[in-house]
């Protein structure tokens, strides 16, 4: 079989330790046999991060601002305990955080769904998509440790005169202050993203703040979202017979457990960033949820939801076979190639993430698993549990009977 040949880089983002192993043997085998893979390469492992001061980091997230479509590998955000160990010049900030804040893009996160993995929550049918808000919020937090009694007060100055000032807590022993924000214009990107995605993928969506505590900030949130709806979306929702709907997150949580699943949760950053654990978690494991990053103005960046297995990536250094799961870092890079192809009007690179996809649930569903899964399957099932690199190979051996068909 002649490669398949691209027109366009992807952006590629190399990580750090097990999943910066795993990325590399995805390549080799899943990959570069079949693909001419045509990428901008960005190296985010830590050492190139302090070695550039973060400029790495940076110019990634403008890479994929050009070309529109990036797959990354997870990264370390250190702390401490990682500046001692990697010997760092300071704690830099999490890459996921720039590159999202420099695409003003919200991170959709979906379970992979296997036939003998079922979801804790039995009534749960379908995928639950999660939206998280990919800027502001605690993520971009100005925090103080009040060392004595004193008063705290959170003031504005704005440039056309208004001042506002009012106490926050007149403190009568130590304690803690923190002054989150959020911007409009980062609210309108995720609503649109949201409502956009919706149409793409036609399925339901709800959105859930605590406006009725928050009566400011999260309220802000909700009337952005009410107002986009009503005057850009209701039509086209309505055409397509999917629904849009607010509700407080404490009602949401109750909804998600009582639903069947199949729509598209949207949430601020920090609930976002729970929820989406809590969703993937109870389908299976964090290593079956697929993360990508949409912009507003139509650029994508593919990623594996997990971090980088630091535990496993220690017994590999001692020479220990590992049984990490590489199901997420697989459609990290399906899925970007899909999108490349659909962009680029290639269908043989959408055939073949295609297909690759299906080569990794055909073995899943054969019982080949790794640890993480083997614990999960339904009772009676009988599973082969097998290390990362024997499950690449039969993920492999299932693709290319799919591909030689």
């Amino acid at each position: 079989m002649e490669k398949i040949k691209m027109k366009t880089p992807l952006v590629e983002m190399d990580g750090d330790e097990m999943t910066r192993i795993i990325w590399k043997m995805i390549k080799d085998e899943l990959l570069l046999p079949y693909v001419d893979l045509n990428t901008e390469y960005y190296d985010l492992g830590l050492p190139e991060r302090e070695r550039t001061q973060d400029k790495v980091t940076f110019d990634s997230a403008y890479a994929t601002q050009k070309y529109g479509v990036a797959v990354k590998c997870a990264t370390i955000t250190p702390n401490k305990q990682r500046v001692e160990e990697y010997n760092l010049s300071q704690m830099w900030k999490s890459p996921n955080g720039t590159i999202r804040a420099i695409l003003d893009g919200t991170v959709f996160r979906a379970p992979i769904i296997i036939d003998s993995v079922k979801p804790v929550v039995r009534n749960w049918k379908k995928p639950i998509t999660i939206a998280r808000h990919a800027y502001g919020d605690v993520y971009k937090a100005t925090e103080y440790r009040v060392p004595c009694k004193g008063t705290a007060t959170l003031s504005f100055k704005g440039e056309n005169g208004e001042e506002f000032s009012k106490t926050i807590y007149d403190f009568e022993c130590p304690g803690v202050i923190q002054g989150m924000y959020n911007k409009d214009s980062s609210i309108i990107s995720f609503a649109h993203s949201c409502f956009k995605f919706a149409i793409d993928t036609k399925q339901d969506l709800w959105f859930s703040t605590k406006d009725t505590i928050s009566k400011q900030y999260d309220q802000t949130f909700k009337l952005i979202f009410e107002d986009i709806y009503e005057k850009q979306y209701r039509e086209k929702f309505e055409e397509l017979g999917i629904k849009y709907f607010y509700t407080l997150i404490d009602d949401a949580v109750a909804r998600v457990i009582r639903s069947e699943g199949g729509y598209i949760w949207a949430c601020k950053n920090y609930d976002g960033d729970v929820m989406s654990d809590m969703v993937s978690t109870a389908f299976g494991s964090l290593a079956m949820m697929t993360s990508v990053l949409v912009s507003p103005d139509g650029k994508y960046e593919y990623e594996a939801a997990h971090g980088t297995v630091t535990r496993h990536y220690y017994r590999y250094l001692k020479g220990e076979e590992t049984s990490t799961n590489p199901m997420a870092t697989i459609f990290a890079w399906s899925g970007a190639l899909r999108k490349r192809g659909e962009l680029d009007s290639l269908p043989e690179l959408v055939r073949f993430a295609n297909l690759l996809e299906e080569a990794c649930i055909d073995t899943l569903n054969r019982n080949i698993m790794t640890k993480d899964l083997s614990g999960l399957v339904s009772e009676g099932t009988e599973v082969t549990q097998v290390s990362t690199a024997r499950f690449i190979n039969e993920v492999k051996k299932a693709l290319e009977a799919k591909l030689y068909l």
